[in-house]
């Protein structure tokens, strides 16, 4: 494995450095503040085509790799917008990678070129209230009528739902219990949200909220059989080809919020004179600090490894859990140093950091929480006993 950047990708990770910096961590607070999307900064990402940085290029995309979105992501994080600048951009990111792999012609040619300049909002509905984690135990269900299907369910936790014009949906569509397998009798269908038998509901959250979460209730919602992605039955299969790039995305955004955070402390530690000096000249200060630095760069390179592993088709399962669980650990430790570096100040909003530490804290939890990375590295790599 070759630990330089490519040119190619070194240009990736300047040009979005370069663009988000023009927005600065006050629109960013103020986003939050106000629970207000950030269009201006969709848009001018939009315009400058990074959206659509992992579609295929006969769709108007970029074409490029998973390690090319992941350094776009890292760098947008970094420059203070954390997950408030990425969770926008994800959906187009790895949410289309199903449509893209197991989408009929006629529906990547609807879908793909609108996602890739912008034009097309789409959220993933896969979390519900009672099944959590357990994917297989969804009750959302979509029954044929004829030449459509009618779904009715209910989905939570549905980031975007709001801005969204359709939803990537995983529905069963035969019962649990007269399958084979748990997972099996699941389908993947893209569905239009503007409809009267859809209704969402926003869910208060501690942070990232400039983008809302959504509960989502679907009420017989009739839908073309055009609208199912793939084969019927297959869906959890497909919905396995988003995961690990999904887990090696954010693991990026991790280490760029960690950066971010440190990057704040360093400066104060710096400017901050205590007792006739600066703070930083206390080991009390700099270890921390140097500590959060090692880990973060030590996750950088798991991160780097999963996703070079995930663009050259090998497995990677292993890595990228691995990487989604080290950098959601070093990210969120470089953030609490960075409040503790500023004392009291680090508890005010004028310092940026908490914002930095609500952020990061999510990544413990999403995209799956720590403890279930550690039950799949247990049973899937260890071979030990399944616990759940």
């Amino acid at each position: 494995m070759d630990f330089e950047l490519s040119d190619d990708q070194t240009q990736v990770r300047d040009g979005v450095r370069k663009l988000a910096a023009t927005f600065s961590d006050e629109y960013w607070a103020e986003r939050d503040e106000k629970h207000e999307f950030p269009w201006d900064f969709y848009n001018a990402f939009a315009e400058a085509g990074w959206l659509g940085i992992a579609i295929p290029e006969a769709y108007g995309g970029g074409g490029l790799g998973i390690l090319e979105a992941a350094l776009l992501l890292e760098e947008v994080a970094a420059s203070g917008a954390g997950m408030n600048g990425c969770s926008p951009m994800h959906l187009t990111i790895f949410g289309l990678n199903t449509i893209v792999k197991h989408g009929s012609t006629e529906l990547r040619e609807e879908v793909l070129p609108r996602a890739a300049d912008g034009s097309l909002h789409v959220c993933f509905g896969v979390t519900e209230p009672d099944a959590g984690t357990d994917t297989s135990r969804i009750s959302t269900f979509a029954r044929r009528s004829g030449t459509d299907y009618v779904i009715s369910g209910r989905k939570v936790w549905i980031t975007k739902a709001g801005q969204s014009e359709k939803m990537v949906l995983i529905c069963r569509t035969s019962p649990r219990e007269e399958t084979a397998r748990p997972t099996e009798g699941m389908s993947l269908f893209l569905v239009d949200l503007d409809s009267d038998a859809v209704h969402l509901r926003a869910i208060p959250k501690l942070g990232r909220n400039a983008v809302a979460s959504y509960e989502v209730f679907i009420d017989d919602l009739r839908v073309p059989a055009s609208a199912l992605i793939g084969e019927e039955g297959q869906g959890f299969t497909y919905l396995l080809d988003g995961l690990n790039p999904e887990r090696i995305l954010l693991a990026h955004e991790a280490l760029g919020i960690g950066r971010a955070a440190l990057r704040r402390a360093t400066r104060y530690a710096n400017e901050r004179v205590v007792f006739g000096r600066p703070i930083g000249m206390n080991q009390g200060i700099a270890f921390p600090l140097a500590e959060a630095l090692m880990r973060l760069d030590a996750a950088e390179l798991a991160a780097r490894h999963a996703a070079w592993r995930y663009d050259r088709g090998l497995p990677c399962a292993r890595e990228a859990n691995t990487a989604k669980y080290l950098c959601a650990e070093a990210g969120f430790q470089a953030a609490d140093q960075a409040i503790q570096t500023h004392g009291g100040m680090g508890y005010a909003k004028e310092y940026h950091v908490e914002r930095y530490f609500r952020e990061a804290r999510l990544l413990r939890l999403a995209p799956v929480s720590q403890e279930m990375v550690l039950n799949h590295i247990a049973q899937h790599v260890l071979r030990l006993p399944k616990s759940y």
